[in-house]
């Protein structure tokens, strides 16, 4: 499979999203990257730019930022993440809009209580998919915002966008 990529505006600042282009010319998202983010995607030898083949991804995101749509219809890539990122990603996938869960509450989904917790966190930072899977939605037990690999402004502005309350400590 071929990757292609897109830079895509936003409100965040550029985004840069990959994807791997299919048989028939689909494409499935296989990273969002936010600018600074921590272990974002970088452009490799060998990706071919396509701006038109991510038209539905970049629609649906900018009607995102205008609060006009509140659940993306994405295709994901497929083998993305291990067994138990998937587990978690899923469970992100599931927070509806506008709401916030605790790592807790993500850990108990997922059948990983306790210790288990810090590989939840560990899991959700690693989420290639910044704002269609929704991260930004997991707070601290104590309602605080917690770790976002795009940065803690960049939460706090998307959990504000869908007038989520979170404290910032």
């Amino acid at each position: 499979m071929t990757t292609v990529y897109a830079k895509v505006g936003s409100p965040l600042g550029e985004l840069l999203l990959a994807g791997e282009e299919r048989p028939g010319g689909e494409v499935a998202l296989a990273s969002l990257s936010l600018p600074g983010q921590k272990g974002a995607a970088v452009v490799r030898d060998g990706w071919r730019q396509a701006p038109g083949a991510f038209t539905p991804v970049a629609e649906q995101l900018a009607a995102y930022f205008e609060g006009r749509l509140t659940r993306f219809d994405v295709v994901y890539a497929d083998g993305v993440g291990t067994e138990f990122q998937r587990r978690v990603w899923g469970a992100l996938d599931a927070i509806p809009y506008g709401e916030t869960v605790s790592y807790g509450q993500i850990a108990a989904q997922v059948g990983s209580t306790g210790a288990g917790v810090r590989a939840v966190g560990t899991a959700i930072g690693r989420n290639p998919l910044l704002v269609v899977r929704p991260c930004h939605r997991v707070i601290g037990a104590d309602g605080a915002l917690r770790g976002y690999a795009g940065g803690l402004e960049c939460k706090e502005r998307l959990l504000g966008l869908e007038g989520a309350l979170a404290v910032r400590r």
